[in-house]
Formats: structure tokens, C-alpha cells, sequence
């Protein structure tokens, strides 16, 4: 019998974030050597990877951050999945979060297709996830990029568990008057998750599409032939208070609306980028 305790276990299965059962295994081919079970947790890993495509991985993080530019601020988001919270709160996970996030950074990459052939040491982003998955036993994936310049850059990072990292993220783009406000706009958007920042951001497509919707809805209803574009009019600005950013009423006073806050300020709002792990 392999000469190793309960708390060799633990220690391993935090040091590397596998399985309980794969952990165990590997000290028992290991007989007890920690370093060498992590080399073969690694290499099972690499050999597992294909079998791992298929499997869901809805857990893990928004890594973030702003830093000063020549003209401004830049801010990135990047959403990093994995298959369990337990993964997700582990600290080589967390560590190869900061590399993937550094890299985006540095890189300017905008989608989670170029920061895949991003150096980083010596090797990719997308080499440093198929590393971490050996490592893991878990399928890993950068799964987007957001970027965002502005001349000043909200962060506002929300954890839906105290226990785990950050599950939702948002950056929202200013200008210097507006910044006062900004702090509060982004708690807004992490609540609301509103789609678009201004109508004008609508797709003209989907404004069509809601509108037909709205028309359809009403003749169903038996409404007047003269009352119908009034009151689908009526029906489209319901679906931009839901779902445009400025004409969503404010969180902290919904009497008023997002856009007259800032409005307010004599400033303006440039854009903005929200993330939820899994959403």
C-alpha cells in the first residue's frame, strides 16, 4: 500500500485542483511521492483533453483590469470557464487567470480567437490552457474578450458567492465629467444587464423585428386600426426601457432614468462591456 495520508490528499488535490479519485490514484502509481503523482496527474491530463471537449464548462471567473493609456484608459474583461466552483477557486487557476488576463492586456486582443495565439513565456495562451487542463482534469476555456477605451474606465467586479471569484463583470467608459457617476452606472449594469448602451445601438434588424412583434400582438388583440401604430410605438420604448442602458430607470432612484444621471453630470457615456460566467 502506497505510503501516504489523508492530508497528503488534500495538499495534492489543492496544489493541482484534480479530482479527489484521480489524486488518489496518482499517489497510489506514485507510491506516495507528491512530485511524481503530479507528473502523472499532468501527463493524464494532456492525454485527456479530447475527451474533455464535449464536457460543459458553465464555472469560473471574470478576471479584469484598467490601465492608463496616452489618450485615456484601456479596460479588459475576460470570462475563463471551467466545469466546477472547485476549480474555479483554485489557486493555480487563479494564477493562470492572471497570465490569460496579462496576455489580453498586452496583446490588445479584442476575441478569445487571437488571445488563443498570444505568447506568453514561451508559449501560448492556447498552450498554457491545454497545460492547465492536464494539470486540472478539468476542460478550460477563454471563452471571450471584452476591451474597452475611454478617458476614464469604471471596474466594478460582483461575486454572486462570497466564497468564489468574481462571476460578473463590468467596465463602463466615460468621459471626465462623468465619471462621478460612473461607480454607480456600473453597479447598475451588473444587476440590469441591459443589452445595448443608447437606441442608437439597437440593430436596426432587431428594432424591426420588435416592432412587427408589437404590431402582430395588437391586431391579435382586437385594438383599432387607428390606435394600432400609436400603441405599438407604445410597445417599443417597453422594450428599449428593458433593455437600453440609458433609458432603463436607475437602480438607486428609479424614478429617473440611467441617461438623466448622467445626463446630469454634463458629461456622456461612451460604452460599455458586461460578462457573467456561464450567461
Amino acid at each position: 500500500m502506497a505510503n501516504y495520508t489523508t492530508a497528503d490528499i488534500k495538499a495534492l488535490r489543492e496544489k493541482t485542483g484534480a479530482g479527489m479519485l484521480d489524486v488518489k490514484k496518482a499517489l497510489d502509481e506514485a507510491e506516495g511521492d507528491a512530485e511524481k503523482a503530479i507528473e502523472i496527474i499532468r501527463v493524464k491530463g494532456l492525454k485527456g483533453i479530447a475527451k474533455r471537449e464535449g464536457r460543459a464548462a458553465s464555472a469560473g471567473l471574470i478576471a479584469a483590469k484598467v490601465v492608463d493609456s496616452g489618450d485615456g484608459q484601456v479596460g479588459v474583461l475576460v470570462e475563463i470557464n471551467a466545469e466546477t466552483d472547485f476549480v474555479a477557486k483554485n489557486q493555480k487557476f487563479l494564477d493562470y487567470a492572471e497570465q490569460v488576463l496579462t496576455a489580453a492586456l498586452a496583446s490588445g486582443a479584442t476575441d478569445a480567437e487571437a488571445l488563443a495565439e498570444v505568447e506568453v513565456d514561451g508559449s501560448t495562451v492556447k498552450e498554457l490552457t491545454d497545460g492547465m487542463q492536464a494539470v486540472i482534469g478539468e476542460k478550460i476555456v477563454v471563452r471571450r474578450v471584452g476591451c474597452i477605451e475611454a478617458d476614464n474606465i469604471e471596474l466594478y467586479l460582483h461575486r454572486t458567492n462570497p466564497d468564489l471569484p468574481a462571476q460578473v463583470g463590468v467596465l463602463v467608459g466615460t468621459d471626465a465629467k462623468a465619471a462621478e457617476v460612473a461607480h454607480d452606472v456600473a453597479m447598475h449594469i451588473a444587476a440590469y444587464s441591459p443589452d445595448y448602451a443608447t437606441r442608437d445601438d439597437v440593430p436596426a434588424e432587431v428594432v424591426d423585428k420588435e416592432r412587427a412583434i408589437a404590431e402582430e400582438t395588437t391586431r391579435a388583440e382586437g385594438k383599432p386600426e387607428k390606435a394600432i401604430p400609436k400603441i405599438v410605438e407604445g410597445r417599443l420604448g417597453g422594450f428599449y426601457k428593458e433593455n437600453v442602458l440609458v433609458d432603463q430607470a436607475f437602480a438607486k432612484d428609479p424614478k429617473t432614468t440611467v441617461g438623466k444621471v448622467v445626463e446630469a453630470t454634463g458629461g456622456e457615456l461612451t460604452g460599455f462591456v458586461r460578462f457573467r460566467v456561464g450567461a
